[in-house]
């Protein structure tokens, strides 16, 4: 967010683009040649649990249905994906319009948007650490309600500074919930459906992009103003943590040994 604020500055809308995409190719090709593919461990993880991680027979259509709707752990994890990307949805689409009518120029919304960005990459390394050692659902109810604090707090202020700190908690609260609702599905997917368990409910999280921009743009455009589509993305968000709350149980593999 903050490299392509400066390079719009600098040459323009397009040539930002243009230099941002061969930038991800050239990343795309790297890890193509030096990462090792993954499947081999899931083989042995297999091999290791015959017995309690049984080989899948269901159909990809059963399967989608399982996860998406009757499961009832993973039908919150799913909608809580959904969630966090209508988030992810205001911030990059509706934040910029919304500080530009606030006199904040492409720059200035380039730091705030990056914090963001930064923030939640960054605090990665130890909210996973974190939930290594304390569970998955503490993170992710908290990633949940400091994002409906950070957005709410966007909402209520005004001035670069106090939307930078705004920026900030809405980072800290991605980056607590994004890798753990992650590690939450993983937990309890059997390792050779896991990567179809993985990729219904990444369906879900990424779609919520598509429900994001169509939600709150419908929103933004029949209040007339983005203020009343950023309280909405804070009752969704706010919502979504308490379904987590109150639906799932804690997923990871120590802690249910322990409880056992």
């Amino acid at each position: 967010g903050l490299a392509t604020g400066y390079l719009a500055v600098l040459c323009g809308p397009r040539r930002a683009l243009l230099f941002f995409g061969l930038g991800a190719i050239l990343v795309a090709l790297v890890l193509l040649v030096r990462v090792r593919d993954t499947i081999a461990w899931v083989h042995a993880e297999h091999a290791a649990h015959p017995v309690s991680v049984p080989l899948a027979t269901a159909s990809w259509r059963r399967s989608f249905i399982d996860v998406s709707f009757r499961n009832p752990r993973y039908r919150a994890f799913c909608q809580a994906g959904v969630a966090n990307k209508v988030a992810d949805t205001l911030v990059w689409v509706l934040f910029p319009i919304y500080f530009l009518q606030h006199a904040m120029g492409v720059v200035a919304i380039g730091w705030i948007t990056g914090v963001y960005g930064a923030v939640w990459g960054g605090s990665q390394l130890w909210t996973g650490h974190l939930a290594d050692r304390i569970g998955r659902k503490i993170p992710i109810v908290s990633g949940f309600f400091l994002l409906s604090v950070g957005l709410a707090t966007t909402a209520l202020v005004q001035g670069f500074a106090l939307w930078v700190l705004a920026a900030l908690i809405m980072g800290l609260g991605m980056a607590l919930l994004y890798p753990n609702l992650v590690a939450a599905m993983s937990d309890t997917a059997p390792p050779l459906e896991r990567g179809r368990i993985l990729g219904i409910y990444r369906y879900w999280r990424d779609t919520g992009y598509a429900i994001g921009g169509l939600l709150l743009g419908l929103v933004a455009q029949w209040s007339n103003e983005i203020l009343t589509a950023i309280w909405a993305t804070v009752g969704i968000v706010a919502l979504s943590g308490l379904w987590i709350a109150l639906v799932v149980q804690e997923t990871h593999p120590r802690s249910l040994d322990q409880r056992r």
